[in-house]
């Protein structure tokens, strides 16, 4: 059950219980590994992603029940995103009833988002990671020339991953970021409706 929780609960973010708690005394070896909210919610990426597997759907075709992409509904059933009020309905139909009313509840509260190091250990992970890293500054000039100095908003964000097919016949992963572009300000004084305090 842990390395299933790993593999999949981590994979946006399952978080463990030490990682918040530095001071504890629990040994590292023994600390368990838990999906992290406010309130903590246990196992609810594990239930979650049991109820996806009862309702033998695809994260695609629950995707396109509900109008979202399907990178944000596998964060919903990985607890790293909200269930809002006006989805709670049709979420809970497209998982075929297979969701309890008090996770419906605990997902419909603001996640505590996060992630566990560990996770880069993961092959997947670890490659896009490097991909990422690799290209970097490929990324940050060319986003820069086209916009200007700034950066990608990850809130303000949608991601898809699809597929394509090589001219080989290969398969091909498609990871599409789309991201609204935050500008960075000049500071001027006169704007800044919030400063600090000055001692006389």
């Amino acid at each position: 059950m842990v390395g299933r929780r790993f593999l999949l609960a981590l994979a946006a973010s399952a978080i463990r219980s030490h990682s918040f708690a530095p001071h504890s005394s629990t040994p590292r070896s023994h600390a368990r590994t838990v999906v992290a909210a406010a309130p903590p919610i246990g196992d609810l990426a594990d239930r979650l992603l049991d109820a996806k597997a009862a309702s033998g759907k695809t994260f695609d075709q629950i995707a396109d029940e509900l109008g979202f992409t399907n990178t944000f509904v596998t964060q919903l059933l990985l607890g790293q995103a909200q269930l809002k009020p006006a989805t709670r309905e049709k979420f809970a139909q497209a998982l075929g009833g297979h969701v309890s009313e008090a996770d419906l509840d605990a997902l419909s509260k603001a996640p505590f988002r996060g992630w566990d190091p560990e996770i880069l250990k993961e092959p997947n992970v670890y490659r896009t990671y490097e991909a990422l890293t690799h290209y970097g500054n490929a990324i940050k000039l060319l986003i820069n020339e086209k916009f200007g100095d700034g950066i990608m908003s990850a809130i303000d964000f949608y991601m898809t991953v699809g597929g394509t097919v090589g001219k080989a016949g290969e398969k091909r992963v498609v990871i599409t970021f789309n991201g609204k572009f935050l500008p960075f300000i000049e500071q001027k004084a006169e704007d800044n409706t919030a400063a600090s305090p000055e001692i006389e």
